[in-house]
C-alpha cells in the first residue's frame, strides 16, 4: 500500500465537503417550504443562504488547489494544518454571520480569515515558485 498522499488537504476538503453538504441542505429546506426552484423568489433568508453556499464555492475551491500544491511542493506541514484548521473555523463562521444584521463578528471573523488565507497562500505558492 503506498503512503496517503495530500493527508492535509484530504482532509481540510472532506470536513469542508461536510460543511457545504449542510449549506446545501439549509438551501434545499427553504426552497421546499416555500416552494422556490429557481432564484430566492424575494425571500430574504433564502437569499442570506444562498450566499452562504455560494460564497463558500467561490472561495473554498482554489484555496483548496493551492493548500495541495504546496502541501505537494514539501510546504511546512504544521503550518498548513493550521491554515486548514482556520480555514475550517472560518467558513463555519461566515454562514452563520450571514443570517445576523451587518456588522457582525461572525461574518467579518469568515470572510477576514478567508482573505487572509487567500492571501497568505497566494504568497507562500509564489515563494515557492520564485525559490526553485
Amino acid at each position: 500500500m503506498s503512503p496517503l498522499q495530500f493527508p492535509v488537504t484530504l482532509t481540510t476538503a472532506c470536513v469542508l465537503g461536510l460543511i457545504y453538504i449542510v449549506l446545501m441542505l439549509r438551501v434545499s429546506q427553504l426552497r421546499w417550504r416555500h416552494k422556490i426552484s429557481l432564484g430566492d423568489g424575494g425571500n430574504r433568508d433564502l437569499l442570506e443562504r444562498c450566499r452562504a453556499h455560494a460564497n463558500f464555492a467561490e472561495y473554498v475551491p482554489l484555496i483548496l488547489i493551492m493548500l495541495a500544491i504546496i502541501e505537494y511542493s514539501n510546504g511546512n506541514p504544521a503550518l498548513l494544518v493550521v491554515i486548514a484548521l482556520l480555514l475550517i473555523v472560518a467558513r463555519i463562521l461566515h454562514p452563520i454571520g450571514m443570517a445576523r444584521p451587518a456588522p457582525n463578528l461572525f461574518r467579518m471573523i469568515g470572510a477576514g480569515a478567508t482573505f487572509l488565507i487567500l492571501g497568505i497562500l497566494s504568497v507562500w505558492g509564489l515563494t515557492i515558485v520564485i525559490t526553485s
